[in-house]
């Protein structure tokens, strides 16, 4: 049976003179980084209705602009931001190198965390940011907010309830045109291994963490990559990654050059599958031989809702009100596999992880 949900609509912000919400708000936020992610977090969170909101941001111009947009106090530096003592939790939206180093500060001062993905682009600092955070108490949820979407939250809980039988293959095929989406790709940390980018570190990311969400952690994988298509850069636009998760077969085709937007994840089981398509929110079931995929629910919602999910989520996990969609133990091992990724497309060669 056909299932449409909508997601409810988003509160609209308020710009006042002293910065945050028209209304009033249990938590202050702090924004680290105000790129195209940061101010969207910024945007979201401040929709949510449920906090006040200030900016942390090197750069003077970008700082100015984005604060007067939304009507938000800023800061020149985290140590500024740091000494008012005003914020209890933070979002950090600065490029992948500076996570650990941004989160250890703030975990020090017993910040609540949500971290954008990936959690960094080495394991340097990783552990002892994991050790810290467990000794100071302080929440910390991983940005891969796949893992928050209620359609593929549906299907998880049906592969996993038995429905289907067990798990034996996951396959993802995924494209779009990013230039389309992002024109300014030549200028921004993409275009820079060194800073999180290519579609290894910056795209593929969030599949493979959604895939270990779904069916276990990968054990196993080898990579292939190449820059194919886009212009002034030299990244890879194009991943095709072989996966075990245990004894779970797993397969991901990514390219960030074809013309549709689209993104299909598909498990298939011993009595049956389940597909998640990213485009209008849908989950399908098969289990007829020779018959059709058949429409379980959609769950219709523009991009943003994504992030307002997310930092209603974020808000609930810090007021104790439930677990973080994706933990920060999660988030280190995917970080672990886009290390093996990027080591096996160096090397050629299988890549087992621990």
């Amino acid at each position: 049976m056909r299932r449409r949900h909508t997601i409810q609509p988003r509160q609209r912000f308020v710009k006042i003179e002293s910065g945050g919400l028209g209304m009033s708000g249990t938590h202050n936020i702090l924004v680290i980084g105000a790129g195209s992610i940061g101010e969207r977090h910024l945007r979201c969170f401040q929709s949510t209705g449920r906090c006040q909101l200030a900016l942390c941001e090197t750069m003077p111009e970008r700082r100015e602009v984005i604060a007067e947009k939304y009507g938000v106090p800023s800061y020149a530096s985290l140590n500024e931001a740091l000494a008012s003592g005003k914020h209890d939790a933070a979002v950090i939206a600065a490029p992948a190198p500076f996570h650990v180093s941004i989160a250890r500060q703030l975990t020090g001062h017993g910040v609540h965390l949500l971290l954008e993905k990936p959690v960094s682009i080495s394991m340097d600092g990783v552990e002892e940011l994991a050790d810290e955070v467990a000794n100071a108490g302080t929440q910390v949820n991983v940005g891969y907010m796949m893992r928050g979407l209620p359609a593929l939250s549906q299907m998880r809980e049906a592969v996993r309830s038995g429905r289907f039988g067990q798990p034996v293959q996951l396959v993802v095929t995924a494209g779009q045109n990013f230039p389309f989406y992002r024109p300014a790709y030549r200028e921004i940390y993409y275009a820079d291994p060194a800073m999180g980018g290519g579609a290894i570190q910056d795209c593929i990311t969030h599949h493979l963490n959604a895939a270990e969400w779904l069916v276990g952690p990968i054990t196993r994988l080898v990579a292939d990559s190449e820059h194919c298509v886009l212009e002034g850069v030299t990244v890879e636009d194009t991943v095709h990654v072989i996966t075990r998760h245990k004894n779970v077969l797993g397969s991901f085709s990514v390219n960030q050059h074809q013309a549709p937007n689209e993104f299909f994840m598909t498990v298939l089981c011993e009595r049956g599958a389940a597909r998640f398509q990213m485009i209008g929110q849908r989950w399908y079931s098969a289990q007829q031989a020779g018959g059709e995929w058949q429409l379980e629910a959609e769950h219709p919602a523009e991009r943003d809702d994504y992030y307002i999910m997310q930092a209603n989520a974020f808000l609930d996990q810090i007021e104790g009100k439930r677990r973080p969609v994706c933990s920060l133990a999660a988030g280190i091992q995917t970080l672990k596999v886009n290390i093996a990724i990027l080591e096996s497309v160096m090397t050629r060669t299988w890549k087992d992880i621990a």
